[in-house]
């Protein structure tokens, strides 16, 4: 007898996904395993803002996709049903000035946005503080990619601010924890003296994850995010292996969701080797694209501009740069530089015969692949 041709093919209206959010980057999964360590360090420096005093600031460091914002969501989950204790996380690839941090910060604490002009910092900090301190509550602020502030040169006068804020204020009570994924970044070295003097942060270091506890992290994710019986050990297993090797979490869980759709575009009812293959060459890119969603027009501009001149000499990408956007050298090489910091480019000095020390300027990732997410 025949098999049926259908069998195992999805109809219009059935899905693999028992719940897709389960993919989603900022997904913050009921059981967080294979962090316990840095769970409890965290919840040491924040304990005594549990007690009404100000909580110790902290700094968690790590690669990126190690768990570092999932932790910190997770606690601030918690802590935000306590009474006495508001939370505030802000994304400082987003917002990436001292102003725009406490507009973040007011933001959450009044529940509507401070006016966009006509308001000096001073006032805007006096508000904040002065409900702090009516409504009796300590305030924890998470600065989330805080080496985004290093790169605009605003994290010393953002953290002086946090920090000195009990001085400036009598009564308010902040503590700070700033995350960055940056290994290359000396934080304590690279803020000024006047913030280095009061800042002495308890430290907590993500590591990357091994293969079998990545293996186990996205088996949990398969298990809640899709039906019964789609993904397979096989699968999850060479997913596994091939985001132990990018050294992000994210691309295993992006590539997940990707298997699952190209599943679905087949009428599959079940994930194949063939999807995981078919979906990596878009996950892998996964950092690329939230990285590039976080720049500014002209910064944006700059990454189109050096990914159709790779490898040429700063010189003539400025030419180019200048040509496109009017902008100057000392902002070009500004930009220049804080690209290099995020891994977007790499800028190399080489000896070139007869013209001595020049700046070569290439991208650290594949041309076509840039401008496709530009």
């Amino acid at each position: 007898m025949r098999e049926d041709p259908e069998e195992g093919m999805l109809s219009w209206d059935e899905t693999v996904f028992r719940d897709e959010h389960v993919f989603e980057i900022d997904f913050v999964p009921e059981t967080f395993n294979h962090r316990e360590t840095q769970l409890q360090s965290l919840k040491y420096a924040l304990r005594p803002a549990v007690r009404g005093s100000r909580p110790l600031n902290t700094m968690v460091r790590g690669p990126p996709g190690t768990g570092k914002t999932t932790a910190v969501q997770k606690l601030f989950g918690e802590l935000g049903v306590q009474s006495g204790v508001r939370t505030v996380r802000v994304n400082c690839q987003v917002d990436s000035t001292r102003y725009a941090v406490f507009s973040r910060v007011f933001e959450h604490i009044f529940e509507y946005e401070p006016p966009s002009s006509g308001i000096s910092f001073k006032k805007l900090f006096g508000q904040i503080t002065d409900r702090l301190v009516e409504d009796d509550e300590v305030l924890v602020v998470a600065l989330d990619d805080v080496n985004y502030l290093f790169y605009e040169n605003e994290a010393s006068d953002t953290l002086y601010s946090l920090l000195r804020a009990h001085e400036a204020h009598s009564g308010a009570r902040i503590g700070v924890i700033i995350i960055s994924s940056d290994l290359s970044l000396d934080v304590i070295d690279e803020l000024d003296g006047r913030v280095q003097s009061v800042f002495r942060p308890e430290e907590v270091f993500f590591p990357r994850y091994d293969v079998d506890e990545i293996f186990d992290i996205l088996r949990g994710r398969a298990r809640r995010g899709f039906h019964d019986d789609v993904v397979g050990d096989p699968e999850i297993d060479r997913i596994a292996e091939l985001t132990a090797d990018s050294g992000d979490l994210r691309v295993g869980i992006d590539l997940l969701r990707r298997a699952g759709l190209h599943a679905e575009m087949r009428a599959s009812r079940t994930v194949d080797l063939e999807d995981v293959e078919a979906a990596y060459d878009k996950s892998k890119y996964v950092h690329l694209s939230r990285v590039l969603r976080g720049l500014s027009d002209p910064e944006r501009e700059l990454v189109r501009v050096v990914a159709e001149c790779n490898g040429e000499r700063a010189g003539e990408v400025f030419e180019v740069f200048h040509e496109e956007t009017g902008l100057g050298y000392t902002r070009y090489s500004e930009l220049v530089n804080k690209l290099d910091q995020l891994g977007i480019i790499e800028a190399r000095y080489t000896e070139i015969e007869g013209r001595g020390r020049t700046r070569s300027i290439s991208l650290t990732y594949d041309a076509d692949a840039v401008l496709d997410r530009l």
